[in-house]
């Protein structure tokens, strides 16, 4: 089973604007049947609020908010026009506006936490320019993970931040520092863990140790040097930045099977066309080669483990508050759960993708305490992305994606982590953490509820996600009007409501040429609002459009 993800797509021809003397017909005998004369009064949008939009407590005050944001009509009540106004306008998002709202007392094992991959880079892998703004933007949006790769200067003397046998241009690590206490607590107030390749000798790292300690100062967390028997919650770490390292020249696991991958498979996120290419599902085809490329993994791993132990400087190694784990023999030793002390294990997608075959009900076990760390494979040198709904439902908190790129990877992320206010901490769903009786990635579970979606202006209607559930719907296509409307409904099975998103696309249908990208969204289903919403769309990389949505209907049943 995977994470469920709703795709909705919409394709019109010219501009895509709705005039708000053209309400649909759902919208005028809604307004019929909560109005009387044409004229909906406070009483009656309140009464609207309650019953057809399901927000059980609204009050005559929220109403009369309504009413107040659409006064240039100069009334105390409203018409149709001015109700078709309040529903396409600002006042009536699709999620609720409720902030944090999730315990965030528990361990931080218990969240999926929004997590960067290189993330100084500003473009490609290889070539692009090392930098502290893709850190400041990341940081913005609300990412609370971010990692470095921190090599000895040309000098020797001092630390840089480059990607390692590439020709990326170094920032120097002082940089990268500064700006990250400036923006750490813009767009939230939990923590900034902060994740260190570490390429240096104990003299460098000892003037790491020294730039960290100066530069943050109190908001530092710092445990001490000894592995801590849990870890603690969010709550307790607001406004703290935390440092994690991992084991160095991680890229050496993925040597073995770059040479076997074929190129043809690289994403080319830079290079999408208007469609696009899919999220990929998890592939059975990586069972018959597992084994071996897991023996490889293991010579590989066995090492790096013991490299980012010893040879530390005693004022470095006081800092780290997450450890990595030692990847010493095989998947058993290393998703082995030790009640005494927590650790952080990171492993490549395809690498996550293998191991779910086999050691999924033992994934989630390990994420219940133990943090996974998710990283893309070598071969994504476009800083594309993979597809993180399968690393979710293992429990696997940090699935860390290339910031930088777009594509409808990156989207889905961009959708989870609209969740709880966009603090970047999302709880994770009780039977992920359920420890007497572990979850089973690979059973099909029960349909829980289901999501009636009305589309009032689209062509196509999907799902990715859990395998009995994926199925794609398309609407017919109206070739030329600038005020489409399409009334057709939509219903998708949820065997997880908790971990499923509505992802929303609108094309540009052309006959005669190739579909152009118009807008997208990706909703976190589980904060969902029902009733008729107004759904703002998202350039392809994830900025939002002034003043352009879409009108939708979501009903559960």
């Amino acid at each position: 089973m995977s994470k469920q993800t709703y795709r909705v797509c919409f394709c019109f021809r010219r501009r895509f604007r709705l005039a708000v003397s053209e309400a649909p017909e759902d919208v005028k005998k809604v307004f019929e049947q909560y109005s009387e004369n044409g004229i909906m009064s406070i009483d009656q949008l309140q009464r609207f609020l309650i019953e057809f939009q399901k927000e059980d407590k609204a009050t005559r005050e929220d109403a009369q908010k309504i009413i107040d944001s659409v006064k240039h009509f100069h009334r105390k009540d409203l018409n149709l026009e001015a109700f078709f106004k309040y529903l396409f306008g600002d006042i009536n998002p699709p999620l609720a506006s409720v902030g944090v709202h999730q315990d965030m007392t528990a361990p931080l094992s218990h969240y999926f936490i929004y997590t960067g991959h290189n993330s100084y880079l500003t473009g490609n892998q290889l070539s692009s320019d090392c930098s502290d703004v893709p850190i400041i933007n990341a940081l913005k949006r609300g990412v609370r993970v971010i990692e470095l790769d921190i090599w000895p200067n040309s000098s020797k003397d001092s630390v840089d931040v480059l990607h390692g046998g590439t020709l990326t241009p170094p920032v120097e690590l002082l940089k990268c520092l500064r700006s990250i206490k400036e923006y750490a607590f813009v767009a939230s107030d939990y923590p900034v863990i902060l994740t260190l390749e570490d390429h240096l000798t104990p003299n460098l790292q000892a003037k790491v140790a020294e730039m960290v300690t100066q530069i943050f100062g109190d908001i530092l967390f710092s445990p001490g040097s000894e592995c801590v028997k849990e870890f603690p919650s969010p709550e307790s770490l607001k406004k703290r930045i935390i440092i994690s390292t991992k084991p160095p020249k991680e890229y050496l696991e993925m040597k073995e099977v770059k040479e076997k991958e074929d190129g043809s498979e690289r994403d080319k996120a830079g290079e999408e066309e208007a469609w696009g290419k899919e999220v990929p599902n998890l592939n059975e085809s990586h069972v018959a080669d597992y084994k071996n490329d897991l023996n490889e993994e293991d010579e590989l791993n066995a090492d790096d483990g013991d490299k980012s132990q010893h040879l530390v400087a005693p004022e470095y190694k006081q800092l780290i508050a997450i450890h990595a784990a030692k990847r010493k023999g095989g998947l058993d030793e290393w998703l082995k759960v030790d009640p005494d002390k927590v650790r952080r294990l990171s492993l490549s997608e395809q690498h996550l993708e293998k191991a779910a075959v086999t050691h999924g009900k033992q994934i989630v076990r390990f994420t219940q305490r133990n943090i996974l760390r998710v990283f893309p494979k070598s071969i994504r040198v476009d800083s594309s992305n993979y597809n993180p709904l399968i690393r979710w439902m293992h429990g696997a908190q940090m699935v860390a994606f290339n910031m930088q790129g777009h594509g409808r990877s990156l989207w889905l992320m961009y959708g989870m982590f609209k969740a709880n206010g966009g603090c970047g901490y999302v709880k994770k769903p009780d039977f992920l953490l359920n420890s007497d009786q572990i979850f089973d990635p690979k059973i099909k579970l029960p349909v829980k509820t289901t999501l009636k979606v009305t589309v009032y202006g689209g062509r196509m209607v999907g799902i990715a996600g859990v395998p009995a559930d994926s199925v794609m719907k398309k609407t017919k296509i109206l070739e030329d009007d600038w005020l489409p409307s399409w009334n057709e409904e939509f219903e998708f099975p949820l065997t997880v409501p908790e971990l499923a998103l509505l992802r929303i696309e609108v094309h540009e249908y052309d006959m005669s040429e190739k579909d152009d990208f118009g807008g997208q969204t990706c909703l976190p289903i589980s904060e969902l609002r029902s009733g008729i919403r107004a759904v703002p769309l998202n350039s392809q990389r994830g900025e939002k459009y002034n003043s352009v949505k879409l009108l939708m209907r979501f009903e559960f049943i």
